[in-house]
This record gives C-alpha cells, sequence and structure tokens, in this order.
C-alpha cells in the first residue's frame, strides 16, 4: 500500500501525495517550510513527512520526534489538503496537522509565525471529548476549513467577514484559531472548496445527506470582484448565498466543486436517477481572461455557464482547479484541460503564434497514462494518478522541483514522477530482509550493504531510462508510452519497427490528432533551422573576425 497513492494535492509550488500506508510525501518548493520535512531546502522528488504522537509533549518542538518513527500503532494520515504555502493533514483519529506560512494563523496556531514540521491544531483535540471529530480538510490560498462528523463546517486563517464599514459591508479577518461557519446549523457541509478570497461549499438541504446526491444545495460567498460566486452579479457577499441556478427545482445537481484563485468550476449530474455521474456538465463561472473557464473567449462570468467543449458522453469523475487553469478527469480516464500560459500547467498542445498569449480558451485533451482517476492543479502545474495509484504524471511549470521528476526544468507534456523513490524502495527491502533473518554476521551484512547498493544502481539506471524511454516515444509518436499497450512487434520479435508504428497511429489518428501531430513537427522542425542559421551566422561572424584581426596585422604605416 505504501507504493499506491489515494490522495493528490496541489500548492502555489508543491505538491503532496497520501499513500495507502497512511504516509504523505511532499515535494516541490520548501520556503516557508511549506514540504513538512524541517527545513526550507526544495526537493525535487517525493519525500516523507513524519508526524510524532499527539500525545508527546514535543509534538512542535523537537525535531528528532518528527525523524524517523514508524510505530505501527500511531494514527495513520487520511486526508491531505494545499494552500498556497502551507499543508493540511487529517488522521484517522481526527487529529488535524498544519505546517507552512502562518502569517494569517492559517495554521491554526497564534503563536508561531511559520512551521517546518508538521504542528497538531489543539482546538479539534479538545472537541473530540464532545464527540466531534473532523473527517475531511480543505485549503485555501490563506486559509483553511475542516468539516467535523456532524457536518459542520470549521474555519480558519484568511477568512471574509460582515465589515464595521457600511459602505463596504465585506471584509477579511485573520483567525488563527478554527471558528465555525454558524450559517449552516442544523444541516450537514459535504464538500468545500476555496480560492485566493472565495469560498464554495455544498450542503444538504434538509438536516442529513441522503448520500444519492440529489438534496445537496451549492452556496458560495467571499470576494466577488469577477463574478466568481456565481450569483449575476460582482458584488461580495460576507455570509454563505445560494447559487440559485442549481436549486431545489433545476433538474442539476452539483456533486463536485473547485475554485481557482478569482474562478469556479463545478461538476453536475441530472436528478432523473440516472446515477451519480449519468449526463454529467461541468460548469465555470468567474474571471475568463486566460481561458480558465473553456467557453472559447476570454469574457467573466457572473453565472454559471456550462463548458461546451468536453464529449457529450462523457462521465466526469474529478475536478480541479488551478490558479487560472481548470482540468477534469472522465470515468474512462481521459483528461482535459484549459486556461493559462502557453501549456504551462496544463495543455501542451496549446500553441499560438502572433499576439496571442498561448492560452487554451476551450478544453484540450490530454495525452496521460491510461486511467487517470485523480487530478489536481497547482499555480502552473498539473498532476494526475493514474494505473490504479500505482503512477503519478505532472507536467507545467517545473521550479523548485514541483513536477517531481528530479529536475526544475518546465514540461510542456505528461512526465512520470519518480514514484516510488528508488530509495525508499530499498530501504523497506533491507528491513524486511533483515527482520525475517537473525542478525547476520559481518560479512553477511558486507555482502547484503554491497548487494542493495548495486540494486539501487540499477533500479536508479532503470528509471532513468523509462524516462527517457517515455519522452522519446512522445516526442516521435505523439502520445505517452505505456506498458500494456506495447507494440505488437515489440512483443512478438522484440524489435520495434518505428515506421510501421508510426504508419499505425496515423491510421487511427483523427482529424485533431493529425493536426497537433503535423504543428508539433513543424515547431521542431523551424527550430532545427533556426538553429542552424544561427550557428552558420556565427561562423561567419567568426570567419569575418578573423579577416579583419588578419588585416589589420599586416597593414603597415606609411
Amino acid at each position: 500500500m505504501s507504493r499506491k497513492v489515494v490522495q493528490i494535492a496541489a500548492g502555489e509550488a508543491h505538491t503532496l501525495a497520501l499513500a495507502g500506508d497512511g504516509s504523505v510525501l511532499s515535494w516541490g518548493r520548501g520556503t516557508f517550510g511549506r514540504l513538512g520535512t524541517g527545513k526550507e531546502h526544495d526537493e525535487h522528488s517525493p519525500v516523507r513527512v513524519y508526524f510524532p504522537d499527539a500525545s508527546s509533549p514535543e509534538k512542535t518542538s523537537d525535531p528528532s520526534v518528527h525523524s524517523g518513527n514508524s510505530d505501527s500503532s500511531r494514527p495513520l494520515c487520511v486526508g491531505i489538503a494545499a494552500g498556497a504555502y502551507h499543508s493540511l493533514a487529517l488522521q484517522d483519529d481526527g487529529s488535524v496537522w498544519s505546517w507552512g506560512y502562518n502569517t494569517y494563523g492559517q495554521l491554526g496556531h497564534s503563536e508561531v509565525e511559520n512551521v517546518s514540521l508538521p504542528c497538531l491544531v489543539e482546538h479539534f483535540q479538545q472537541l473530540k471529548s464532545t464527540g466531534v471529530k473532523v473527517c475531511s480538510v480543505k485549503a485555501g490560498a490563506m486559509s483553511s476549513f475542516a468539516i467535523d462528523n456532524l457536518g459542520g463546517l470549521w474555519t480558519w486563517g484568511n477568512c471574509p467577514q460582515p465589515s464595521n464599514d457600511e459602505d463596504e459591508g465585506f471584509c477579511f479577518l485573520s483567525y488563527p484559531s478554527p471558528m465555525p461557519v454558524v450559517d449552516f446549523y442544523g444541516r450537514s457541509v459535504v464538500k468545500v472548496a476555496c480560492g485566493n478570497e472565495h469560498v464554495v461549499a455544498l450542503v444538504t438541504a434538509g438536516e442529513v445527506h441522503t448520500g444519492g446526491g440529489d438534496d445537496l444545495l451549492c452556496y458560495s460567498w467571499g470576494n466577488n470582484n469577477h463574478g466568481q460566486l456565481g450569483l449575476g452579479d460582482t458584488i461580495s457577499r460576507s455570509k454563505p448565498e445560494i447559487i440559485n441556478v442549481f436549486n431545489q427545482e433545476c433538474p442539476w445537481s452539483v456533486f463536485d466543486i473547485s475554485c481557482g484563485a478569482f474562478h469556479t468550476a463545478l461538476l453536475t449530474h441530472r436528478k432523473s436517477g440516472g446515477g451519480q455521474h449519468a449526463h454529467c456538465m461541468c460548469w465555470t463561472f468567474g474571471l475568463g481572461e486566460n481561458g480558465q473557464l473553456g467557453h472559447g473567449t476570454t469574457a467573466n462570468e457572473c453565472l454559471p455557464r456550462a463548458v461546451k467543449g468536453l464529449p457529450e458522453d462523457a462521465v466526469l469523475v474529478s475536478l480541479d482547479c488551478g490558479l487560472f487553469h481548470t482540468s477534469v478527469v472522465s470515468s474512462a480516464g481521459d483528461v482535459w484541460s484549459w486556461g493559462m500560459e502557453k501549456g504551462l500547467g496544463l495543455c501542451p498542445d496549446a500553441s499560438f503564434t502572433g499576439d496571442d498569449a498561448g492560452d487554451a480558451l476551450s478544453p484540450i485533451r490530454m495525452h496521460c497514462a491510461e486511467g487517470v482517476k485523480q487530478v489536481a492543479c497547482g499555480a502552473a502545474h498539473t498532476l494526475v494518478v493514474a494505473d490504479d495509484g500505482h503512477k503519478l504524471w505532472a507536467w507545467g511549470r517545473g521550479r523548485s522541483g514541483v513536477l517531481g521528476h528530479g529536475k526544475t526544468t518546465d514540461s510542456f507534456m505528461p512526465f512520470p514522477v519518480l514514484w516510488p523513490r528508488p530509495d525508499e524502495d530499498f530501504k523497506e527491502n533491507n528491513m524486511d530482509a533483515q527482520n525475517e533473518k537473525t542478525k547476520p554476521s559481518n560479512q553477511e551484512a558486507g555482502k547484503l550493504a554491497n548487494t542493495s547498493e548495486e540494486i539501487e544502481f540499477l533500479r536508479s539506471k532503470l528509471t532513468l531510462m523509462e524516462r527517457y524511454a517515455s519522452l522519446l516515444h512522445v516526442s516521435i509518436f505523439r502520445k505517452q508510452l505505456d506498458d500494456r499497450n506495447l507494440p505488437q512487434s515489440l512483443r512478438g520479435s522484440g524489435v520495434f519497427d518505428i515506421g510501421k508504428e508510426l504508419e499505425t497511429i496515423l491510421e487511427s489518428a483523427d482529424d485533431d490528432e493529425l493536426a497537433r501531430m503535423q504543428m508539433f513537427y513543424r515547431n521542431m522542425l523551424a527550430s532545427v533551422k533556426d538553429k542552424l542559421l544561427k550557428r552558420r551566422v556565427q561562423e561567419m561572424v567568426k570567419e569575418s573576425l578573423k579577416s579583419l584581426s588578419a588585416g589589420s596585422h599586416s597593414y603597415t604605416r606609411p
């Protein structure tokens, strides 16, 4: 289970992954301690985050308590969340942990500024005696949220509140301790999402959630300067207000929500009993200047509007928003993205010329590994979970190692994350081998160490070759290399007929895929021509300088 990812979360420039054994891993930018490693160093591939015993008096001060304990009796993590510069984790006993940036109190602590190791949010520990237990956590840019087992919503950090100024009517206040959102008393909050300064929540129409999804209503509050609340205007709200487009009379019911910096995306299904995900649609509203709404324009929308560029028969199961881009996943494992900046963070096939910013104004289908089930979007990077949780792929801006493939370079196409980490893999194997046997002799221990080092070296080489093969395959055929779909020529004879395989792909490609391949090779050929021309010019300049230099030496004064 340590090799299987069950949840992912992306912050501004860091990424979190929750494994099936309850362990949490992080990578990317380490500033403010957002990775939870005790340092502010960047990590270019996944590293383990260690949690102390909640009952330990040293739980927030002694780094040695965090450094390597692995007591199986301790609570396991069951949820994670990533804000812009901070992180949250939830354990199965209801304990909430936080680390990273804390200027607005988003860690739930008032005494500290920033924290580089997981610290317990004490407020929820005190509530356990009353029967209240946190069951999910979520993070906004500078705020944090939790939903308890009674359906209550808690918030802390930078929170929207009524203003004392009658002309304003709305402001943000910093709360370092969780406080309940009293507007939903008597009902149950099922999901919550938060952008830079706005919040969206799914709440039951009655006291309890029936589980079918048709009883959920969508509320929004906070900053609304771009229409991101979906209420038909740009007036900010300090209190939750229902998005009336999806009221109880509406044939569509919202079952998933996500917020970008200044836009919102929703997934809906019809209420006609066709199953939760039957007849799905994606709706967006708010800021549209980078195409993050997917409507084919850069216009803002103050009311929810359906995204038309998605296949009508797509059964959507996962949704997430980055700062200025949006991604969705279907039950078939297909991924679509749209939004900001020439593909960085979202769409490798978005390529434009002239004055166009390069934004994808409509959904573009990604070419990821098969079996994608989850997606997470950061400020300028995207991550998906594939192969039943055993593979991670990332693309976008690679600064600080946020893509998790060991480098800091940008990637315009999905690239495999180093998962599982080779060193962790060998460490576990060595521990298992030692536990099964009695203490080995010095000679046996030496052999074991040498063997482990050799295996680690070979595994590292294999990982490197897999990455190289994947990149090469994508460059030639414009699709990911999947070992479950290896070409028949390679399976049968061990010889890969590239020409034949390319011909097969061209025959089966649709018009859009052929157009993308044509654009890719045209751009690549233009780059090669430009490079050759630049080198030729440089050679000509060098020759001219040599000639001038030779002429000046032979010149004599009359």
